[in-house]
């Protein structure tokens, strides 16, 4: 009836009813396209259903489909019906030239190349990348003619151009916006009867030249890629530059050109490992940013733990599917793989899911994870009476829940802990803080599809139905600590509650939610060989080793102690020096400022200055007797 068995799912997550050799929209195979399958009633050879293998093949060369990310197949329900699927790998190839780029990564920053002869005629072609507003692609200049391409907005591109008669200007204004950080093409040209200028596949514009005057452009100034005049540069990317079809090199002329650099690459391939946690790096001009939206974290760098503490009786809950959304925004966000995005929420099934969080607290029992269905399956993370850790499944196909005991360590002594669960399948891996990974495996009789999950709760279980009843035990009077860094999937329960998103519709509360990294683990030292640890001693010489506790932050290498080895010296020579210098400026100043005055004795007495001088100044009498004396001649 026209409905196909079966289809690929390629980019954009769209599905596609071609075949190897044919074409998109065309619903046929090559054998369909040359007209010579097995049977002519039909358009691809293995619809003949015939009992004999017949084949299909062909390359997809649809670029803006691939890659190819799925293939469903069907009609396989009935005996001898089979189908064997072979997908190659994604092959590319094109003219280097065509990927010839260059970074310009400074508003200040441009190329410049021989003057453009373009007298009569003028084709201009290239493509862009940026996510700022504005910037100037293009400009060679005359006496009074020029030629310039720019972006004048996010929404606009301009082609100007001055022959003699005037400026002449030709905009393009696109519906969406073109600083997008997407590639997008432009082509300008002109010649003596019009000027037309086109952006990716929006509507050509068009200008007729004047009937009479001047035609020829007269350019004598260098062409400039990038920035001119003291206009505000481009920043970003353009690649495929052509004039009059001579590809420019820009990657060997940015080479030696400061401020641009060759290629496309961008900052994230040199630093997209800072952003850690399984934050997205996200290119910026001058840098970059960290999208930490789909982690439990947060900060620059995504390493900032997002958690809250939990007074008793409080709970939080995550509604899988919220009211009013589709499941198929909810697989998007989520990651919650199904078969079809189509299916109802209570059909949502997973075969596998990641788990990680850390916490603190010191009562027990309680519950601190609980992730329910709209069957009876669970998962739930609990800690028992006496403050042991308890993984506990229950999928179907066994009359008990599967545990696994993490006896011998008591999690409730107020210290930060942290846990990591994984399953596929069968198979779970669970590390408890920095201990080793422990795996573990599922019954052969249980089912390995968590069916329908319906919620995750953390602190306390508050849900319709029957529930086991050591948790509902475990449930009174609740979980009292901190939770940290939650993350089930691609849901961060916790940082949709406290940081407002698209999902915080999801969440319930009950109770004051109060941010805290208190369930944050602390940093731990890690181990280091004795070829890098400047500190480790030969332990045949050493009759006495003091074990010190450590509560700072840990020196991640040899190299790194050493330097604070050397800096610690620095400092205490600077100290020194500086003390020495103190203590001489205090001494010079002390000599340099100060005098000394002989007062006279009995100068409180004297009727004068004078008068104090000469009665403290035996000396000064007998002077003054001498010169009182008369000579006679």
């Amino acid at each position: 009836e026209g409905n196909p068995y079966t289809w690929w799912v390629g980019k954009a997550n769209e599905k596609h009813y071609y075949w190897g050799g044919s074409g998109p929209g065309i619903q046929k195979c090559a054998c369909g396209i040359e007209r010579n399958c097995t049977d002519p009633k039909y358009y691809c050879n293995c619809d003949a259903d015939y009992k004999q293998w017949r084949k299909d093949s062909g390359m997809l060369s649809y670029k803006e489909h691939l890659p190819v990310s799925q293939v469903v197949v069907g009609d396989l329900d009935r005996p001898g019906s089979e189908a064997k699927v072979s997908v190659g790998p994604v092959r590319c190839q094109g003219d280097r030239n065509y990927w010839n780029a260059a970074s310009f990564v400074t508003s200040s920053s441009y190329l410049h190349f021989s003057t453009f002869q373009g007298e009569t005629s003028a084709d201009i072609s290239f493509y862009f990348k940026t996510s700022a507003s504005d910037g100037v692609f293009l400009e060679n200049l005359g006496n009074t003619d020029f030629i310039k391409l720019e972006l004048k907005s996010a929404t606009e591109v301009s082609f100007s151009f001055d022959v003699g008669n005037g400026p002449v200007e030709i905009v393009v204004r696109s519906p969406n916006p073109l600083n997008d950080d997407q590639w997008h093409r432009v082509n300008a040209e002109r010649n003596v009867k019009q000027a037309s200028l086109q952006v990716d596949q929006l509507p050509l514009e068009v200008r007729k030249a004047p009937t009479e005057g001047h035609t020829r452009l007269e350019l004598y100034s260098q062409l400039y890629v990038g920035a001119a005049g003291g206009q505000r540069g481009f920043l970003g990317c353009i690649r495929s530059l052509r004039m009059n079809g001579v590809t420019l090199d820009l990657e060997e002329r940015a080479k030696v050109t400061p401020g641009v650099k060759p290629g496309c690459s961008g900052h994230c391939t040199s630093y997209g490992m800072y952003c850690a946690n399984g934050g997205k790096c996200v290119e910026k001009y001058n840098g970059y940013s960290c999208d930490c939206s789909r982690t439990a974290y947060d900060g620059p760098f995504c390493i900032k733990d997002v958690g809250a503490f939990f007074e008793e009786g409080m709970w939080l809950r995550y509604n899988f599917h919220a009211p009013g959304t589709s499941v198929k925004d909810l697989v998007s966000r989520t990651l919650l793989s199904s078969a079809d995005p189509e299916i109802t929420a209570p059909d949502l099934s997973l075969t596998k899911e990641e788990l990680s969080f850390s916490f603190s607290t010191t009562k027990s029992p309680c519950v601190l994870l609980y992730v329910s269905s709209y069957t009876p399956d669970f998962m739930a993370v609990l800690v028992n009476p006496i403050g042991n850790l308890q993984i506990r499944y229950n999928l179907g196909g066994t009359k008990e829940p599967y545990n696994i005991d993490i006896e011998h360590r008591n999690m409730a002594n107020g210290q930060p802990h942290t846990v990591n669960v994984t399953r596929n399948g069968r198979d779970i891996v669970l590390q408890l803080d920095h201990y080793p990974p422990t795996s573990y495996s599922l019954p052969a009789t249980s089912d390995i599809q968590f069916n329908s999950p319906k919620a995750l709760f953390l602190g306390k279980v508050i849900e319709i139905g029957k529930i086991d009843q050591d948790i509902y035990k475990y449930n009174t009077p609740g979980f009292t600590g901190c939770l940290s860094r939650v993350q089930f999937n691609q849901i961060a329960p916790l940082k949709a509650a406290l940081r407002p998103t698209n999902v915080s519709s999801h969440v319930h509360i009950q109770g004051e939610l109060v941010e805290s990294n208190c369930g944050a683990s602390p940093l731990t030292i890690p181990p280091m060989s004795a070829a890098t640890d400047p500190w480790h001693l030969d332990s045949g010489k050493v009759a006495f080793i003091a074990d010190f506790p450590y509560n700072g932050q840990a020196i991640g290498d040899g190299v790194n102690r050493n330097s604070a080895i050397i800096g610690g010296v620095i400092a205490v020579v600077i100290f020194t020096i500086l003390c020495t210098l103190v203590f001489l400026i205090r001494y010079m100043f002390r000599h340099k400022g100060t005098y000394h005055t002989n007062e006279a004795k009995g100068a409180e007495s004297a009727e004068s200055a004078d008068a104090a001088i000469m009665n403290n100044d035996p000396n000064f009498t007998e002077t003054i007797d001498e010169s009182k004396k008369e000579w006679l001649i």
